[in-house]
């Protein structure tokens, strides 16, 4: 099931949050950049901020599986451009469907609000999620310069696979 994420949520979110993200950067990055006590409460306090947003601000969603949150999406809109700003599920319940459904609910959410285009930053080690997002119609600017670590993609959103 993916419904949009309550504040409740919270820790349960910034937990699943610290646990995608050691998978990519274990070994890449310092560990105290993406886990321990102080990130672990820097992380809920940004899903608090982003739970809390309106929606022409933009939404969280949460994906859950008999009570238990398997992955999380959420995404801005800010100054004219929507970015998607986090999509996550936890390894544990990779390569069952819930990335793909939560990218749907975005991509639903996007076409109901009118969003052509939609930006994200993906970490540049990070294969599995790039392979991810060009198979639901991601694609890099050729024109964009390379953001330190993390590679820019854009999706047209009418050519999104929503599915």
């Amino acid at each position: 099931m993916i419904r949009t994420a309550l504040l409740e949520d919270l820790d349960a979110i910034a937990a699943l949050h610290t646990r995608a993200r050691a998978t990519y950067y274990r070994g890449r990055i310092p560990e105290q950049a993406y886990a321990g006590e102080a990130e672990l409460a820097r992380s809920r306090e940004g899903w608090s901020r982003a739970v809390r947003r309106t929606e022409a601000e933009g939404r969280v969603f949460c994906a859950e599986r008999d009570g238990e949150i398997t992955g999380v999406a959420a995404y801005l809109t800010a100054d004219g451009e929507t970015t998607l700003t986090q999509l996550h599920v936890d390894p544990v319940h990779w390569r069952r469907g819930t990335g793909a459904a939560l990218h749907a609910a975005c991509v639903a959410a996007w076409r109901r609000a009118g969003v052509e285009r939609v930006r994200l930053e993906v970490y540049e080690h990070n294969l599995r999620a790039q392979a991810f997002y060009a198979s639901h119609g991601w694609r890099p600017d050729p024109s964009a310069v390379p953001s330190g670590s993390h590679r820019t993609l854009w999706l047209e959103v009418g050519e999104a696979s929503g599915e």
